[in-house]
């Protein structure tokens, strides 16, 4: 019997925006719109675009991997395997949101710019995660 690796889940946040699908993929599709929620960066909403988060620790490299206007969009995150997608979905007067942070390793796998562990790294992100949204959110119904 093998004793299969656990890759951790991804970590999965939703909100409700009350606003139009069109006024929240404006926040989420471009540089200036995602440093107000997220980090400072260069995104262009092009497949294949190679750009910068800046991060706490420090710049991360980053790759648009997908996008399905207005509803996904797909980014490789950084250089240790993570994948962040946008998600968005029409409710009429308001739009569901959903960002999935997925690529995770195991629990003890550590995250090498942070010199430590993947188990904790995605705790602190999952707590971020939640916050982000919530600014997202705030953000776009101002």
């Amino acid at each position: 019997m093998t004793n299969e690796q656990k890759n951790l889940p991804d970590i999965m946040q939703t909100v409700s925006i009350d606003a139009p699908i069109k006024k929240v993929w404006n926040y989420v599709s471009t540089a200036e719109g995602i440093s107000e929620w997220f980090m400072p960066n260069d995104f262009k909403l092009e497949v294949g675009h190679e750009f910068t988060i800046q991060s706490p620790f420090g710049p991360s490299p980053c790759k648009v991997v997908e996008v399905e206007e207005p509803t996904k969009i797909s980014i490789q995150w950084d250089t240790d395997g993570w994948e962040l997608i946008f998600l968005l979905k029409d409710m009429g007067n308001e739009t569901e949101f959903t960002v999935i942070h997925g690529g995770w390793k195991e629990a003890e796998t550590i995250v090498p710019k942070a010199g430590r562990p993947q188990s904790a790294i995605r705790d602190t992100m999952n707590l971020g995660w939640a916050g982000i949204v919530q600014k997202l959110k705030q953000l776009v119904e101002a």
